[in-house]
């Protein structure tokens, strides 16, 4: 039987005893109705998937006791950079969400000329603490170890700026010149992939990406929407050089 897997944002060692997230702990005991003896599995980005059993669950908390660590390798040999244009809502969750089930290593979600989505201050600061929750959930049920980052979102040209050096950089783009079976393999396995906001890439945003050495990759002869774009190019892209094989 699957055990049912917990993200805890804390060290964790074994012989150890905590209390488990609130969330996470309404979810055990409301929605699985676990009870004390029952068994789960804790990661916290490590590498390890956690045994662990409760010990003690009332209204307001639940606690269990941490056993052995078992180390899992479930990341793909191509490291993937989704430069990500903010879309609005529940098409950014899904992004985020279905990324991270596909093995992305990172996220960096951008505004460009074209984002129909700003975020200041404090709703900046929510919406970022929201989206890494949704990868943590993913990972949770992808059975990943490691947790992909998910940047603070930034204007193209930062987000460009910040990129290290090195990989394959590519933009979604249906009349682009780069196509899957011409590709060759990313030096160090590492792709930087942008995928633009619902209203696309702007001619200054094209030309900022091209300035950044990213080439136009065409998937197909349709014009795809933002949430779908970059989860088909992450797709085909494992199949190409990833796990997916």
């Amino acid at each position: 039987m699957r055990l049912t897997r917990v993200h805890v944002d804390a060290a964790l060692a074994p012989g150890q005893e905590l209390a488990l997230p609130e969330g996470a702990a309404a979810h055990l005991v409301r929605v699985l109705r676990l009870g004390v003896g029952d068994a789960c599995v804790l990661f916290n980005g490590d590498g390890n998937d956690y045994d662990a059993r409760i010990v003690a669950a009332g209204k307001r908390e639940l606690r269990v006791a941490v056993g052995a660590a078992t180390a899992v390798d479930r990341e793909s040999p191509l490291s993937i950079v989704l430069l990500q244009g903010v879309a609005r809502g529940e098409k950014m969750d899904l992004i985020l969400q279905k990324a991270t089930e596909l093995g992305v290593a990172a996220v960096v979600p951008l505004w460009s000329q074209r984002s129909e989505v700003r975020l200041d201050g404090a709703r900046a600061e929510k919406r970022l603490a929201h989206w890494r929750s949704v990868v943590a959930s993913a990972c949770e049920q992808s059975g990943r170890t490691r947790v992909p980052p998910v940047a603070v979102a930034a204007p193209l040209d930062q987000a460009l700026a910040a990129l290290p050096d090195g990989g394959l950089r590519l933009t979604l783009d249906p009349e682009g010149d780069a196509a899957l079976p011409r590709l060759a393999p990313p030096a160090a396995s590492t792709v930087v992939l942008a995928v633009g906001p619902e209203g696309g890439w702007s001619p200054r945003d094209r030309e900022q990406l091209q300035a950044a050495g990213f080439d136009g990759l065409r998937l197909g002869p349709r014009i795809l929407r933002t949430e779908t774009a970059g989860l088909a190019a992450i797709a085909a892209l494992q199949a190409r050089f990833g796990d997916f094989r």
